[in-house]
């Protein structure tokens, strides 16, 4: 009768030792599927995301300030050249006497940027800083930056094939802008925020490897067609 608990004792240990070792390889085998499904090279977008946005949204609003001072500027003075009046293709004054400058609800596109760029400003100095935010709040920001990117697009558009005209600071928000929403999107792929699956998820993780080369290749686009639409201006600088 001495005996049997020691057998139970003995039979108790292996089942725990069997236990342990079962949790211990789910926990690697859910390690490897998360190392695998974000390689290393990817992590430099949780470390760099809050940089690029601080960065984009600061230069986004000193071109929105700028813009607002040469707004103001040119609602006291209607015939006075503006400081962003360079040539006659790279100016701001003809996008403030038309209404794709007051694009929505007759607001100056400036102040609207004014706003953009404020939140992401605070958005980037709130990551930098370790805050965490819900799911929902993402898809809000990545919505709000879709529809920033998408009247810049069409703002580009308007700026080169119907005004004709080049505005300085203009093209200095366009930057802040398409930048801000390419690495606010990135991070949402990141975070895993769209729950993408099979060809999708290899596609976010694609693009989330060779982010730089297609930024790069975005503004090289847009740089070619700016060449190409206004060169018989440009080669009179040749």
């Amino acid at each position: 009768m001495s005996r049997k608990p020691s057998v139970v004792s003995k039979t108790q240990k292996s089942k725990g030792k069997t236990e342990s070792q079962v949790k211990t390889t789910s926990v690697k085998t859910t390690s490897q599927v998360k190392s695998q499904a974000h390689p290393r090279h990817l992590n430099w977008l949780e470390r760099h995301v809050p940089t690029l946005l601080i960065g984009s949204g600061a230069l986004g609003l000193f071109a929105s300030f700028m813009l607002a001072i040469e707004e103001f500027h040119h609602l006291k003075h209607p015939d006075a050249p503006l400081n962003c009046d360079l040539n006659p293709i790279v100016s701001c004054g003809p996008a403030m006497d038309v209404w794709q400058g007051h694009a929505l609800l007759g607001i100056p596109n400036q102040f609207l940027g004014i706003i953009t760029f404020t939140v992401m400003l605070t958005m980037g100095m709130a990551l930098l800083a370790g805050a965490r935010f819900k799911r929902w709040f993402w898809l809000g920001l990545q919505a709000g930056m879709f529809a920033g990117f998408v009247f810049v697009t069409w703002f580009i558009y308007q700026s080169i094939w119907v005004l004709e005209h080049l505005c300085p600071y203009c093209m200095v928000t366009w930057v802040a802008t398409i930048v801000g929403f390419w690495y606010i999107f990135l991070y949402g792929l990141r975070a895993e925020h769209f729950r993408l699956q099979g060809r999708w998820n290899k596609a976010a993780l694609f693009v989330q490897k060779h982010h730089a080369d297609i930024l790069a290749l975005w503004f090289l686009i847009l740089i070619a067609l700016i060449l190409n639409h206004f060169w018989y201006f440009w080669q009179t600088l040749l």
